[in-house]
């Protein structure tokens, strides 16, 4: 019994162990039938594996996988996928450009590409199959045999911002391009092609023609700026140019700059106009800026001070001009020199402030006027204009005009002349000691000969003499005066439509002591 039972035992055993190998067999066996050796992909992930082979004939695309028609379909160049995809490799593999025109002779080449701003470096494979045909393959040496899958929603995001970068770039109007360490323009932006396009007559290659002369970025310096121009059909187009250090590739960006000459050009010729304004005055002009230093001054400042140029060109301080200007004794004369700080300090006060005129009368019997005017930002401007002339003619104007009052006032007749308005242009003072009122209109005249007259055909004629109206047509007649004495009246003409009334005293009223009530008479009726 007991060895009956161990049998059943082992053979319990025997049969458990043969069922495992059994099944382990069938799942190796299962593992290597077909299409079971590898693990299958994804679909989408398939094609991403495909290699970047195209075929050309003569320079025309026969045949091409997915990846390189993805490749060929980004760049719009209407002479031919021949010409985008040399767009494409110009950039990337300088040496490629030259290769494919000895590809008869070479047979075969192959070209590593620079490298991207990440560690990625293409392969480019090119072989002449036969006479004509061409096969070019571009491949990724570091992940050739490592089966990298990309992922897809990765590989969307950065597409779609690839292409809206690409698309900002080309729609702005600056021109972008990239040269590398020679100088040569290894990307350029859509406006830079076309700029390029309109300046040469047959259709542009790799590597891209230099539009404008560039700054050089020097290194650690930062950016870069250097106007530079561009003719195209007679007309020339200006440019801010900027670079910026990438590495051993230098980055440059023009942005269009027309608006900003054209303003500069204006503000230039403005300038100028001034300038020349500003030397052709005879009055000198100091402009001083906020901190009282000088900016600007025309040549007659010097003509009128008899400061040095030198000493001008040196941009002195406002206090340093007053001060070498007392030295050479072209400011009035001060009693001392605090009193001239105090004055000169407010000649700056006031001119900084609002509108200020000061006369200067010199030493040397010169009078200047100096006028301070406040300009914007703190700035401030004199002017210094020689009123000797002037002054010498209104001091013998005055004169004139006393001497011609003291005849009036001497004549021994009251004279009093009307303006065309009706204004007292002037009195004598025969006539002020007459009427003893002091009138400043002829209706404020005509009041006063009427409270003061005797009211009579003579005052009335003289009324309407003056005011023009009916019965005015008497130039002379006979007044009572004030204090009963008979007065004879005149009036004349004179020239710019004024008037002039004199009264007088009759030479038989003034014979005849006691003929005065016949004349009283006489002169009422």
């Amino acid at each position: 019994m007991a060895l009956h039972g161990i049998a059943l035992i082992l053979l319990a055993v025997l049969t458990g162990t043969a069922s495992v190998v059994l099944a382990t067999v069938l799942v190796r066996w299962w593992d290597k039938g077909p299409g079971r050796g590898r693990p299958r992909l994804p679909q989408g992930l398939e094609s991403s594996l495909k290699p970047m082979v195209m075929l050309f004939r003569d320079q025309i695309l026969v045949d091409a996988t997915p990846p390189a028609r993805a490749l060929l379909d980004r760049f719009s160049a209407p002479e031919g996928d021949w010409t985008r995809l040399l767009h494409w490799i110009g950039p990337r593999f300088p040496d490629a450009i030259e290769a494919l025109g000895r590809i008869d002779r070479l047979g075969r080449f192959e070209s590593l590409g620079q490298g991207g701003s990440g560690s990625a470096v293409l392969r480019l494979e090119v072989e002449q199959i036969d006479a004509g045909l061409l096969r070019i393959a571009i491949t990724d040496p570091q992940a050739e045999y490592a089966g990298i899958v990309v992922d897809s929603m990765s590989q969307q995001a950065m597409e779609e911002e690839l292409d809206l970068l690409r698309r900002s770039l080309d729609q702005t109007p600056m021109l972008v391009w990239r040269q590398d360490a020679e100088e040569r323009v290894t990307w350029a932006n859509a406006a830079y092609l076309r700029k390029a396009e309109a300046q040469s007559d047959d259709s542009i290659g790799w590597p891209l023609p230099r539009l404008l002369e560039s700054p050089r970025p020097v290194p650690g310096a930062g950016t870069r700026t250097r106007r530079a121009s561009l003719t195209q059909n007679g007309a020339v187009s200006w440019y801010d140019c900027h670079s910026h250090q990438v590495g051993d590739q230098t980055m440059m960006f023009a942005l269009p700059a027309d608006a900003a000459v054209r303003a500069e050009r204006s503000l230039r010729e403005f300038v100028q106009t001034l300038t020349k304004t500003f030397a052709d005055l005879p009055i000198g002009l100091a402009i001083f800026d906020r901190q009282r230093q000088l900016q600007l001054f025309n040549p007659a400042l010097i003509d009128l001070t008899n400061l040095p140029t030198g000493f001008l060109t040196a941009r002195p301080t406002l206090f340093d001009l007053l001060d070498q200007l007392r030295e050479l004794r072209m400011v009035p004369e001060p009693k001392d020199f605090r009193s001239w700080r105090q004055q000169m300090s407010n000649l700056e006060s006031a001119a900084a402030t609002g509108h200020h005129v000061e006369e200067w009368s010199l030493p040397g019997g010169q009078t200047y006027r100096v006028t301070g005017r406040p300009h914007p930002d703190g700035a401030v401007a004199f002017l210094f204009e020689d009123i000797t002339s002037e002054m010498s003619l209104t001091r013998k104007f005055r004169a004139e005009m006393a001497l011609g009052n003291s005849i009036l006032d001497n004549i021994g007749e009251a004279v009093v002349v009307f303006a065309p308005g009706g204004q007292v242009a002037m009195t004598n003072q025969v006539y002020r000691d007459l009427w003893s009122v002091q009138t400043d209109s002829l209706a404020a005249a005509l009041a006063c000969w009427q409270s003061h007259a005797e009211a009579g055909a003579g005052l009335d004629a003289l009324c309407a003499r003056l005011m023009g109206t009916e019965g005015g047509l008497r130039d002379s007649g006979l007044i009572a005066g004030p204090r009963g004495q008979l007065l004879g009246w005149s009036v004349a003409r004179l020239a710019a439509g004024r008037q002039m009334v004199r009264f007088r005293l009759p030479d038989a009223a003034a014979s005849a002591p006691d003929a005065g009530q016949p004349l009283l008479a006489t002169a009422s009726g």
